[in-house]
């Protein structure tokens, strides 16, 4: 079974509350590439132009206005964000020799590994550059922490290519350092600049976390759902470089003997045939590994809309952020 047809607003919907600031963030990202090296803005505006949604600053962008700031500097920490997690996709990309992202080729693709490791360097120094630019140390303590947290689950990561015994508990370790700890940053970066209490700050933050989760477990099962020209990347790419990520933990805890040889085989080669594909695709549905994986992702999203929903009166930011929490399990890439 295919996850619902979504019935959510589109992004340029939900993020509309903060649209002319989500623009500053960009020109604050071009802003910070400058350099006297032509190459750094040359390479940075290629990697901006291959960028995401942007889900992670117009978090912080939300958070920030819900707690009733409106100054620059949510726009100045959106941009840190951005810079964060663009190094973290520099180097994820050269770390899985990924050829293509999002349809176009890769930077390290274009210009080779060793020129691009250095871009992922300069952009993870530019974004504490910035965060200190403005004197607040509480916030550039907790950007250090959510970066540091973002390498560690990178190098755990890494020590699990290849492991078919990984376990849940070992995968959603991943998970909650790479991609969980860092939304949930954002959301609650919105609250320190609001000058936020205690309690709304802790729902921001759980809200930040529990999307971040949702957001990654979906990631996870677009790779075996999606269509390939809309994904951007060739499908099966995670297990293709030895990740074995929750569809396939939760498939082969109930297939067995039968699931680890059709897996295995793709690990151990790097490389998935049609039939190969066509087979882990049959287990996967047979025994419900997608749909259970998927309604993982459903539960954190409803935690964090309910976190928000708790914690703050109704206002067009609130609205926006418990509507992304719907857009992220809807959405198709």
């Amino acid at each position: 079974m295919q996850p619902p047809v979504p019935t959510t607003p589109d992004l340029a919907q939900i993020f509309e509350p903060v649209r002319a600031e989500l623009a500053r963030v960009e020109r604050e990202f071009a802003k910070h590439l400058e350099s006297r090296v032509e190459l750094i803005p040359e390479m940075g505006r290629y990697v901006q132009m291959s960028g995401g949604k942007r889900v992670r600053p117009a978090v912080l962008l939300m958070a920030a206005r819900l707690c009733g700031y409106t100054g620059d500097l949510a726009v100045l920490n959106a941009a840190v964000v951005e810079f964060v997690h663009t190094a973290t996709l520099v180097h994820d990309d050269i770390i899985d020799s990924a050829e293509t992202r999002r349809g176009r080729l890769t930077a390290h693709s274009r210009w080779g590994s060793d020129i691009t490791v250095l871009l992922g360097d300069y952009l993870y120094i530019r974004s504490m550059a910035m965060a200190l630019s403005q004197g607040n140390i509480e916030v550039v303590r907790l950007l250090c922490d959510c970066t540091l947290r973002l390498i560690e689950g990178e190098l755990y990561q890494l020590t699990k290519t290849g492991d078919a015994a990984i376990t849940e508990a070992e995968h959603f370790e991943i998970i909650r350092h790479k991609t969980a700890y860092l939304f949930a940053g954002c959301a609650e970066i919105g609250g320190m600049l609001g000058d936020a209490d205690s309690a709304r700050r802790t729902a921001l933050r759980e809200y930040g976390f529990d999307l971040g989760i949702a957001f990654q477990i979906v990631d996870d099962v677009l790779d075996y759902t999606a269509d390939e020209t809309t994904l951007g990347k060739p499908l099966g790419g995670d297990l293709r470089e030895g990740k074995v990520t929750l569809p396939i933990i939760l498939m082969l805890q109930r297939a067995g003997a039968e699931g680890e040889q059709a897996v295995l085989p793709v690990i151990a080669d790097g490389q998935v045939t049609p039939e190969q594909w066509r087979t882990i695709r049959d287990l996967l549905e047979r025994h419900g590994a997608i749909d259970a994986a998927f309604e993982r992702a459903v539960r954190h999203a409803d935690r964090a809309k309910q976190h928000l929903l708790e914690a703050f009166p109704a206002s067009a930011e609130r609205d926006s952020l418990v509507a992304l929490a719907d857009y992220v399990i809807h959405r198709d890439r």
